[in-house]
Formats: structure tokens, sequence, C-alpha cells
């Protein structure tokens, strides 16, 4: 979610270097995946808590043309998310979610957002005890979705931010945290408890044969291409549908899809064509290659990224050249989704100069994205579905742009809304500035 260039977060222990060595052939030989078709009609759920009032207010004051927009807004499909309680309740949400679901034909996306130490401790902290916890919680997610249709996105944030990792790749390292010597291990702070959990749950989740299984790749802004490969390997990407990126976030979609195929290209590189090379995975901080004779530049993010584009820093014809060169005939497998909940006018460049200004958190200006589909793009067989999965009107936290106050200058001074709760300024304009326009 948080979009920084901070790319790594552990020390790599044997558990996880473990993982990697299986890897290569699991990859190669991966089969009985489920990816949504062409046809799939996606869940809407119940109206956010909020969204009605607001609406009627609106409507009160006769403005029907806003309240048209909100109304459009929260009737689109959109995901549903499982965010703590006991394994019998997670089992009793999502069984009555899929039910629904089952009742209008359509396939629900469900967020498992429940990982011990979730989101480093900070706006939307909490999470499973520990690793015994969480197995028990995943597995009662999972169960409960029995022979069902189901999207699922595991664990936003995930695998970028990971207790107390270092990166293999470069060093970096992005979530600090104490480690409580009282714990039990299992339960303590660590990269290896973070891999082992992903993995148990891609397991549970992965014996239903028609659930999609997706984890986390951040985004364009964030973890460069083959940092978010070598992750997603340790975590079992080889056993699950794929992966998504730009959750919660505000990147461009075009560069998104660019970014998500260059994953699904690093993965097949560093599995089948070179084991374990992922720091020569082309990524979007150089762009350099065969068709800038290798002078290449950092990709801009405030600005559409393509093969054909003119200004250097949008060019991505070098990086597309030299992947199709090192995989030969080798054809990329894993699948991509990307939460386009938020990203109709691409991420904000603030104006102010702040201490922090918390680009991902609360940016105003910012519009809803393309609106949830099934294979929308015909020409590249990877990107399986556009997808709202932060649900648009749902603060990211209470934003201070590192000010030291309480407040939010980019939202006129208010204290904005804790993380998850319903922001109605922000809702209302991104109703009103999305891309395409809601009709």
């Amino acid at each position: 979610m948080r979009f920084t260039l901070n790319r790594g977060t552990a020390v790599l222990a044997a558990a996880a270097l473990a993982l990697t060595a299986g890897a290569t052939t699991a990859m190669a030989g991966s089969s009985g995946h489920h990816h949504p078709s062409p046809t799939t009609s996606f869940y809407v759920p119940k109206a956010p808590d909020g969204s009605r009032q607001q609406i009627a207010e609106l409507l009160s004051q006769g403005d029907r043309a806003d309240a048209k927009l909100l109304k459009k807004m929260v009737s689109t499909p959109q995901a549903v998310w499982f965010t703590g309680g006991t394994p019998r309740q997670v089992a009793r949400d999502v069984k009555e979610v899929v039910r629904k679901a089952a009742a209008t034909r359509s396939i629900p996306t469900l967020v498992a957002y429940n990982l011990p130490y979730r989101d480093c401790g900070q706006y939307s902290v909490g999470g499973a005890a520990g690793t015994a916890a969480y197995e028990a919680w995943i597995e009662a997610f999972a169960g409960a979705l029995g022979r069902s249709e189901a999207i699922v996105i595991l664990e936003p944030d995930g695998l970028g931010l990971i207790p107390n990792y270092v990166s293999a790749l470069d060093g970096s390292s992005n979530c600090t945290l104490p480690i409580d010597p009282a714990l039990p291990a299992g339960d303590a702070a660590t990269p290896e408890n973070r891999f082992t959990q992903l993995n148990v749950a891609v397991d549970a989740l992965a014996e239903h044969p028609r659930t999609s299984v997706y984890l986390d790749a951040t985004h364009t802004a964030w973890q460069n291409v083959g940092e978010s490969a070598d992750r997603l390997v340790k975590a079992g990407v080889q056993r699950a549908d794929g992966f998504f990126v730009n959750l919660s976030n505000y990147q461009y979609t075009p560069n998104l899809a660019q970014y998500g195929t260059w994953v699904s290209q690093c993965l097949a590189y560093a599995t089948e064509v070179a084991p374990g090379d992922y720091n020569g995975c082309p990524n979007q901080y150089w762009n350099g290659g065969p068709t800038n004779n290798w002078n290449g530049v950092a990709l801009n993010n405030f600005g559409v990224w393509s093969d054909t584009a003119t200004s250097a820093d949008l060019d991505t014809s070098s990086i597309n050249a030299r992947y199709a060169g090192m995989l030969g005939t080798v054809q990329p497998t894993a699948h991509f989704v990307i939460d386009t909940s938020r990203n109709g006018q691409g991420p904000w460049k603030p104006t102010a100069s702040y201490p922090d200004a918390q680009d991902w958190c609360n940016p105003p200006g910012r519009g809803l994205g393309e609106t949830p589909a099934a294979d929308p793009v015909a020409t590249n067989p990877l990107l399986d579905a556009y997808l709202w999965v932060k649900t648009p009107g749902r603060s990211d936290g209470q934003c201070t742009r590192g000010t030291g106050g309480t407040t939010d200058p980019e939202w006129g001074g208010i204290v904005d809304p804790a993380a998850g709760a319903w922001f109605p300024q922000q809702a209302l304009e991104l109703a009103q500035l999305a891309v395409p326009p809601l009709s």
C-alpha cells in the first residue's frame, strides 16, 4: 500500500532459502491454477457504513447529481475484507459472503488481512497473535470456501512490509520491529515466520480448486521487479494463482500492467532460465537497453509508460526487448490482478513541502479507476482482472503529513477518519473525478 522507494525488509534465513531452492521446478511444472473467466460477474457487497448516510444527506440538500455518483460507486463490485476474529467467526463470515454471492450468481473478492505484525505496526496495526493463531484463522477462512468460486487477495502488504527483513538483493529494509524474547519462536517478528505463514495460507487456499489466490507484489513506485519476484517465490507463488499489484495505491493502470508483466517474466527467468538471478531482471528503476543504446533512466510514475513514448523516462521498449531476449522460448505463467479502485487520476504529487508527504495516505484530487472486469485486456493473457480491492471512500488512516500535529493540512486541517472508516470528503471526490467517469 505504501508509496515509497524502500524495497526491502529481514535477514534471509535457512527456511526461506529452502523455499527458494525448491521453487525452480515448481514454477515450471505448476498446474491446476484457476483464473476468472472473461464472463465473470463480480459480487457487490453491502454498501459501506457511512455511505448511505452521506447519500441521504446529499439528497436532503438537493444534490441529486453527487448522490447518484456515490450510489453508482457503492453499487460497483468491490472486495470484502476479513481482518480478524476467531477461526469460527471468520468461517461464519466467509460462508455468509460466499452464500450471498452464489445467490446472485457472482464471484466474490475476499481479502484475508490478519497476518501477525500487520502493516508493520502502522495505521492498520493488528493481526493474529502468532503463527499458530494465524494458521488456525486462515485454515478456517479457506475451509469456509467449500466448492464455491472466489478470488482471494492474500494479505495486502504481506510481502511489502516483512518484519525485520533485509533484502537478499540489495540489503535494504523498511520494517524494523522489536523481537520479544519472551514470545515463542513461532510468534516473533521474524521474516522466517512471515514466509511460513504465507506458505501455509497458500496451501490451505489452494486446496479449493475454484479459488483464485493472489499474493502481494506491491506496485510500480515501491519494490523493483526482481525484489517482488524473489519475495513471491519465497511465499509460494508457484502454488498460488498469481499476484496482485497497486493494493490501496494510485499508480496508473497501464504502468501497472507493464510492471505485472515484468514480474511474471522475472519469475520465469529466475526460476527456469537463470535460477536465482533476480538481480538480473530489468526493472522500472533503469530502462536502459537495445532501443536506447543502454542510456537508461528511472521510469517516471507521473506519466503513462509505453514502448512508443517519446519521453525517455516513459519509454519501456528496452525493458521489453531485454525480457524477450532473456526468456527466449520460455513463457511466463504467473498471472496478476490490478487494484483500480482509486487510480483514475494516477499518483499524487504534493504541491506543498512536508516533512513526510505520506503520498499514499488519503491523497487529495484522486479518482476512481477502471471498473472491475475479468480478462480486461485481451492482448495480455497474464492480466486476469481489474478489481476494486481497497473500498473507495474508506480512509487510509489519520494522516498528518509529518507535521507533528493531529490534523491533515491537505484536507482543510481536519482530523482524517481512522483507517477503514468512511471519509465523506474523499469518497465524493473519488466519485467526481473518476476516470473513466461514472455513468
